[in-house]
C-alpha cells in the first residue's frame, strides 16, 4: 500500500467526504478536506501533500486561478476534477499546472486508480535510492534522476512530476523520434484513446523551462508528421 498525505478539494461537501470516505476504504489514512481554494492554498503552505485533487467550479477564486499558487508550494500532482469536460477546459488545466483530469460525474474508484498511478510515478521519483545517482548533460540544462532535479544554466528548475517524467524519458532515449501515442503509453502507461493535446501540452511546459527560446526549440523539436525527439 503506498503511504501519502492526500488533500481534496472541494465546495462540494458531500463529493468530498464520498471520496475521503472511498480512499480509507482503500487503505489512505491521511486525508485532509478543503472547500475552497484560499484554504488549499494555506494548507499547501502548512504540509507537504503527495497528490491533491482540486475542483474548477468554486465559489471565489476558482481551482484554475489558485492552481499556479499551490504549484508555488508543491510538487505534488494536482488531479482537476470538474463537471467541464472540454479540450479546452482541460488544456486550461494542464496549462496552469495540473497533472490529469476527471470529469464529473466520475466512478470514485477510477479516481483511485488515477491517485495510485499517480503516486507510483511521484513517490518514485522522490525516494529512488540516492546511491543510484544518474545525471543526463544536454548542454544549458542538466536531469539528475536520483534526485528528481531539473538544473537549467546552473539554476534550479522547479518540474512538476508528469512533466519531469517526460523529460526524464526523452533524456534516456536521446535523438529518438517518438509519437505523440507512443509518449503517451510510455510515460502514462495508457492508451491515449484520441486525445494527444496531453503530450503536446506537457512538451510545451518542457520547453519553457529547458529552452532558451521555446517558440524555437533547440533541444525537444518536432519531427513533422511524426513527433518528437530530444536532441543531444
Amino acid at each position: 500500500m503506498l503511504e501519502a498525505n492526500i488533500l481534496i478539494v472541494d465546495d462540494e461537501k458531500s463529493i468530498a467526504e464520498m471520496m475521503a470516505t472511498v480512499l480509507r476504504k482503500e487503505g489512505f489514512t491521511s486525508i485532509d478536506l478543503r472547500f475552497d481554494g484560499e484554504a488549499a492554498l494555506e494548507a499547501c503552505q502548512e504540509k507537504k501533500y503527495d497528490i491533491i485533487l482540486l475542483d474548477i467550479m468554486m465559489p471565489g477564486r476558482s481551482g484554475l486561478e489558485i492552481c499556479p499558487f499551490i504549484r508555488t508550494a508543491t510538487d505534488a500532482p494536482i488531479l482537476f476534477i470538474t463537471a467541464k469536460g472540454s479540450d479546452f477546459d482541460k488544456l486550461s488545466g494542464f496549462a496552469v499546472g495540473g497533472d490529469d483530469y476527471i470529469t464529473k460525474p466520475f466512478n470514485p474508484l477510477e479516481v483511485v486508480a488515477r491517485i495510485r498511478a499517480q503516486l507510483r510515478r511521484h513517490l518514485h521519483i522522490g525516494r529512488k535510492d540516492q546511491s543510484d545517482r544518474k545525471v543526463y548533460h544536454f548542454g544549458r540544462f542538466q536531469v539528475n534522476e536520483s534526485e528528481a532535479s531539473l538544473t537549467v544554466e546552473g539554476a534550479d528548475v522547479p518540474c512538476p512530476a508528469l512533466v519531469f517524467q517526460l523529460l526524464l524519458f526523452f533524456c534516456k532515449h536521446p535523438n529518438r523520434v517518438f509519437s505523440k501515442r507512443q509518449l503517451y503509453e510510455e510515460v502514462w502507461g495508457e492508451e491515449m484513446y484520441n486525445d494527444d493535446n496531453t503530450v503536446m501540452v506537457h512538451v510545451h511546459r518542457i520547453r519553457e523551462r529547458i529552452e532558451a527560446d521555446p517558440s524555437r526549440p533547440q533541444y525537444l523539436i518536432n519531427v513533422r508528421g511524426l513527433g518528437y525527439k530530444l536532441v543531444q
